[in-house]
C-alpha cells in the first residue's frame, strides 16, 4: 500500500488563531482523575477541559457513564 494515500488531511479554516485551534474539539470532552477525599477515600473528580470541576463520582466507572450521558467524551487524567 502507498502511504500517501492511506494519509487523512484535516482541514482547517484559515481564520483559526492559534487559541481557537488548541481549544478545538475541547467542549466534547471531560476529564476524571483520581482525588482523595475527606475520611481516606478515593473519589473521582470530573472536569470540564478548561479545568473546573464538574462533578465528584465515587467510582472511575461511574464518572465515565456520568460523563457520557452528558454526551462527552470521558479523558483519564493521571
Amino acid at each position: 500500500m502507498n502511504q500517501e494515500n492511506d494519509r487523512r488531511v484535516v482541514a482547517v479554516p484559515r481564520h483559526m488563531s492559534l487559541q481557537d485551534l488548541a481549544l478545538w474539539g475541547m467542549q466534547d470532552v471531560a476529564f476524571v482523575k483520581r482525588v482523595p477525599l475527606e475520611d481516606e477515600r478515593i473519589g473521582w473528580a470530573i472536569h470540564a477541559a478548561d479545568g473546573s470541576q464538574m462533578g465528584l463520582a465515587p467510582d472511575r466507572e461511574t464518572a465515565f457513564a456520568a460523563i457520557r450521558q452528558h454526551d462527552l467524551e470521558p479523558l483519564s487524567v493521571h
